[in-house]
C-alpha cells in the first residue's frame, strides 16, 4: 500500500503544481528517498534535511535547546519546530517534519513507547496536520508505516475527499 499512496501523492502534487520538502529525524531521509523514486519527482520534490542528532535541530533548524530539553528531541513540539525551521532552508509549498522512536535508546517512556512517531505538516506556512502515531514492529517496519501514513495525510490535505473513497487507487499503480 505504501507505494500506492506515494504514487498517488506524487501524481496529485504534480497536477496541483505543488512542491514539497521534508525534515526527518527518526526516518533518517527514507521519506525523502521514497518520494525521489517517484516518476517526475523533480517537478514536485524540493529536497530533504536529516537531523537525526538533536544538535542539528538546534544549530541548523534553530530549535531552542530549552524546547528540546523540556519536551525531548522526539516530541510534537520539536517536530513542529523543525518543520518551521526547514521553511527558510528549503522553499516549498508543503513542508513535513518527522521525529520519533524507532528503537530503544531515545526518550521512550511507558507513555511514549518505541514506535511513537510525530508528524507535522505545513502548507504555505500554516499547519495542515499534527499527528502522534504509534506503530509496531522492527525499526524498518515503523519507518515504512510512518512513510505510508504520512503520504496518506498529505493526500488528505491536497485532495479533499480522498479519504472518503477509502484511499482507492486507480489500477495500474
Amino acid at each position: 500500500m505504501m507505494k500506492q499512496y506515494l504514487m498517488e501523492c506524487g501524481k496529485r502534487l504534480m497536477e496541483q503544481q505543488l512542491t514539497i520538502a521534508f525534515v526527518e529525524s527518526a526516518t533518517a531521509g527514507r521519506l525523502t528517498a521514497e518520494f525521489a523514486l517517484l516518476p517526475d519527482a523533480g517537478n514536485f520534490l524540493k529536497g530533504g534535511f536529516v537531523c537525526y542528532d538533536a544538535s542539528l535541530k538546534e544549530r541548523v533548524l534553530k530549535v531552542s535547546p530549552e524546547l528540546v530539553k523540556k519536551y525531548t528531541p522526539e516530541s510534537a513540539e520539536v517536530t513542529e519546530a523543525i518543520t518551521k525551521g526547514l521553511i527558510p532552508l528549503i522553499p516549498a509549498d508543503i513542508h513535513v517534519g518527522i521525529t520519533g522512536l524507532t528503537a530503544p535508546g531515545g526518550s521512550e517512556t511507558p507513555e511514549k513507547p518505541v514506535g511513537t512517531m510525530f508528524i507535522y505538516g505545513m502548507k504555505a506556512g500554516t499547519r495542515i496536520f499534527s499527528e502522534r502515531m504509534e506503530f509496531q514492529g522492527s525499526p524498518e517496519a515503523i519507518i515504512l508505516q510512518t512513510i505510508s501514513y504520512t503520504a496518506k495525510r498529505i493526500l488528505d490535505e491536497i485532495m479533499p475527499g480522498f479519504a472518503c473513497i477509502s484511499y482507492g487507487i486507480p489500477a495500474g499503480y
